[in-house]
């Protein structure tokens, strides 16, 4: 028997608002769950039995967390495999660091797509202000330029070529100087995701496609399902599946897609973690990605991912603070709202500090419904 059954210790590398909520999901399960995060008062803090403070690459922070756990798991790409590798020692890691190796750098994750055939839009690497020159000439002028390592949340990217005089060299300069990638803009009719969960026992089930609007490269709202077509949403659901069975998952995988104006569907960026376009499964499905993730780190059967009802999510960056608290009672009032939010002390800029959802009869009730709370906050 290979299922770690409750009652056991679930080790989160990492304690931001996606360790938090898997830590709940544990926690309805019976689990015992133990974090470790740069910051010792980070949002899971509040709802975990243990919290251990260490940098992304404190390998004896990682190992000290690994050593009172019966698997170990991550929320976030910017753990380093040396911190991976050290939990390992004392439990089962999953995803393992080998998946992380792939996924955490830009110009690896892309090669490692290309090569097995997958489908992604025009792009080249660039390691020199030269080579980022030479790419933007070749991919027509209107790019995205993003770092090969770290960032998310619109961060450590910069766009060339829609009229607002940036150049390469300036893209080069304002993302240090570092290794990037340059991805020619594509004509999008819409981008989605798909949630992958699979097992070590090989058991694999895929969520129903979201949809995802983004406003300057941030998840502004996410509705499930998607509102594509059904021979669509079948490809997304093979492609998604394949990329994880070519890594041999055992975790959780989220794959963000381009649908294109022609009818190209194309991969984005891949996340070993529970993702923030699938907040909404808490209200839309059977099983929520939370859940979902502990079952297949636990290596127990897979929930099931039907839709039991059409969900969105509008996220709640700190700019709401920053002139007066939100006004979560109006919010309230517009029938199927939910409030969460994730305990973060500090309002920043762009920072996410929680989500509004809301359900419908349909996905564009949903958006309607989740749309109008966050207006009148």
């Amino acid at each position: 028997m290979t299922a770690i059954l409750p009652g056991a210790t679930i080790g989160i590398l990492g304690g931001g608002q996606l360790g938090r909520m898997v830590a709940m999901a544990a926690r309805s399960l019976g689990y015992r769950i133990q974090v470790m995060d740069p910051d010792a008062s980070c949002p899971a803090r509040f709802v975990v039995d243990a919290c251990f403070e260490g940098s992304w690459d404190d390998e004896k922070a990682a190992a000290n967390l690994a050593r009172g756990c019966d698997v170990v798991t991550l929320e976030i790409e910017q753990v380093s495999i040396a911190c991976l590798e050290a939990a390992a020692k004392y439990a089962p890691v999953r995803p393992s660091a080998e998946v992380l190796h792939v996924i955490q750098n830009r110009i690896r994750q892309k090669e490692w797509l290309r090569e097995r055939g997958f489908p992604l839009g025009p792009w080249h690497a660039a390691r020199s202000e030269q080579d980022l020159e030479e790419a933007a000439a070749k991919l027509g002028g209107r790019c995205f330029v993003k770092s090969a390592q770290g960032g998310y949340d619109g961060r450590s990217q910069v766009k060339i070529g829609f009229g607002d005089e940036t150049t390469p060299a300036d893209a080069w300069l304002l993302l240090g100087r570092q290794p990037c990638v340059v991805e020619q803009a594509l004509d999008l009719d819409r981008e989605i995701s798909v949630m992958v969960a699979r097992s070590p026992r090989g058991e694999t089930k895929s969520f129903p496609t979201a949809t995802n609007h983004h406003e300057h490269q941030i998840l502004a709202w996410s509705v499930i399902p998607s509102l594509i077509s059904s021979q669509m949403e079948a490809r997304a659901q093979k492609l998604a599946c394949d990329i994880a069975d070519s890594f041999t998952l055992e975790g959780l995988l989220a794959v963000e897609m381009f649908l294109t104006t022609d009818g190209e569907l194309l991969v984005n960026e891949l996340a070993p973690r529970p993702h923030n376009s699938y907040h909404a499964s808490e209200r839309a499905c059977v099983t929520s990605q939370f859940e979902q993730d502990v079952r297949a780190i636990c290596d127990l059967p897979l929930g099931d991912v039907s839709v039991v009802q059409p969900a969105a999510i509008a996220n709640l960056l700190g700019d709401l603070w920053l002139d007066h608290p939100p006004h979560f009672d109006r919010a309230l009032a517009i029938p199927g709202i939910r409030v969460h939010l994730y305990e973060k002390h500090q309002p920043r800029k762009g920072r996410k500090m929680g989500h509004l959802s809301a359900v419908g009869s349909t996905p564009e009730e949903a958006i309607a419904r989740v749309l109008e709370a966050q207006s009148l906050l």
